[in-house]
């Protein structure tokens, strides 16, 4: 493949580092866009950097946004439009699709427009009439906060009581704690059974044949327990269109193509034995999911991602066995704490006791005269995958790649696809979901 220009933008946190370091590194130029000062080094000696993405527009072959914010507000969406119509190829989404993860009253009606059965929901704009819903209507139920404050991941809340009485609880403790910043929520039914995340690549008309399902793992501590973080951890492996994905994006595919989306976009699902129920969009890569896919690519990056962006039948090879990917963290992740981190995890040094670089992938670092170090404000500097045939030689490979590193202060889930080895992957082909 020749080489190609490719312009990745951040309008807001950076989060997109690791996929423009790998397509840099298979010999194509990148371009860097970081719109936040405080993430400004993040990838300092791994990419190029701009320090104007709108004057590298006619420079780039693909341009690329990793998210759907700008700041406080959805709007990556209405940039990729505005940039196909003046001819550019672009991977991201609409406004329309943005509105898919800020807007989750409105992604439920257009999975139900389309004939995708959804688990029931309720939104409120008042505590009040929030806790008088769940007394009258007693059930276990989640807790999903809309708009700006979505993105603080501990505030969701999982009910755990089947009277909602924990719910109640929350909701009045929210109310007083963040009233003043969550203007609504959605209290959506809990449903038991397997979570599991469909995520296809879209290519402006059609998704590509193969589908990537994925598990993760929200909380901080192993077994599930702690607060609910980004994400700590992925385990995964691609298949073909099968029952999960027909009967979920499937039912989609000509209302993404009437938008003219281009990219990952990721459907989390509940699945047990009567059904599939859809829980989220991520309508943007996942993090570290990102991380995972590049490593389970076993063709270019770099051309996968250029053929998605112009609509060229994308086809790239993947491995073929399971994949996991763990986040390593420093303090005081997941929080907010500007002493702790000045004092822990601030220009820490990353020390390697290999030559090895494989399977290591970078979030929060920075490169200064060979030398990884911590970047930004987030504690997050690097996520490690493994794969093989099996999920736990996958786990086997990942977790001897972490006996390899040194940083001081560091933490990470240790059980990562121990779900999957424990019994999901059982249930799921016992419910006849894993199909050809």
């Amino acid at each position: 493949m020749a080489g190609h220009n490719f312009l990745f933008v951040s309008m807001d946190a950076a989060l997109i580092t690791d996929l423009a370091w790998q397509i840099h590194e298979e010999g194509h130029d990148v371009k860097y866009y970081i719109e936040a000062d405080s993430d400004g080094e993040i990838g300092d000696g791994f990419v190029p950097k701009t320090d104007d993405w709108r004057a590298e527009i006619e420079w780039a072959d693909v341009i690329i946004f990793d998210d759907i914010w700008v700041g406080d507000d959805i709007g990556t969406g209405e940039l990729a439009q505005d940039l196909r119509e003046r001819g550019k190829a672009v991977v991201g989404g609409t406004p329309n699709t943005d509105r898919l993860e800020a807007d989750r009253e409105y992604a439920m009606e257009v999975l139900e427009d389309h004939g995708v059965n959804t688990v029931e929901h309720h939104v409120f704009h008042d505590f009040a009439a929030g806790i008088h819903h769940v007394e009258e209507h007693p059930a276990p139920y989640v807790i999903k906060p809309l708009g700006e404050v979505q993105n603080v991941k501990r505030l969701l809340y999982v009910g755990n009581e089947d009277d909602g009485s924990d719910v109640v609880d929350v909701l009045r403790a929210y109310e007083k704690a963040w009233g003043h910043r969550m203007k609504g929520f959605q209290l959506q039914r809990k449903v038991e059974g397997v979570e599991i995340a469909i995520c296809g690549f879209f290519d402006g008309e059609r998704f590509i044949d193969r589908v990537n399902f994925n598990f993760e793992h929200k909380k901080l501590f192993p077994g599930n327990i702690g607060p609910s973080t980004g994400e700590m951890g992925t385990s995964m492996f691609w298949a073909g269109q099968n029952r999960l994905f027909q009967e979920t994006f499937g039912k989609l595919e000509d209302w993404l193509a009437a938008e003219g989306y281009v990219g990952s976009i990721d459907l989390n699902c509940i699945v047990n034995e009567t059904g599939i129920y859809p829980l989220e969009f991520t309508p943007r890569f996942g993090y570290p999911t990102i991380a995972l896919q590049e490593e389970s690519l076993e063709s270019s990056t770099a051309e996968f991602f250029y053929d998605l962006a112009h609509g060229d039948d994308p086809d790239p090879s993947v491995h073929g066995g399971y994949q996991i990917a763990v986040r390593i963290v420093l303090p005081p992740f997941p929080f907010d704490d500007e002493k702790t981190y000045d004092e822990n995890s601030r220009n820490a040094a990353v020390v390697f006791e290999t030559a090895s670089r494989d399977g290591i992938h970078i979030e929060d670092a920075k490169r200064v005269d060979g030398q990884w170090r911590v970047a930004g404000e987030n504690g997050m500097p690097l996520v490690v995958t493994g794969k093989g045939d099996t999920m736990q030689a996958a786990r086997e490979q990942a977790y001897g790649r972490i006996d390899d590193i040194v940083v001081p202060n560091l933490y990470y889930r240790d059980d990562i696809g121990e779900r999957w080895i424990a019994g999901d992957g059982d249930r799921l082909l016992a419910w006849g979901y894993l199909g050809p």
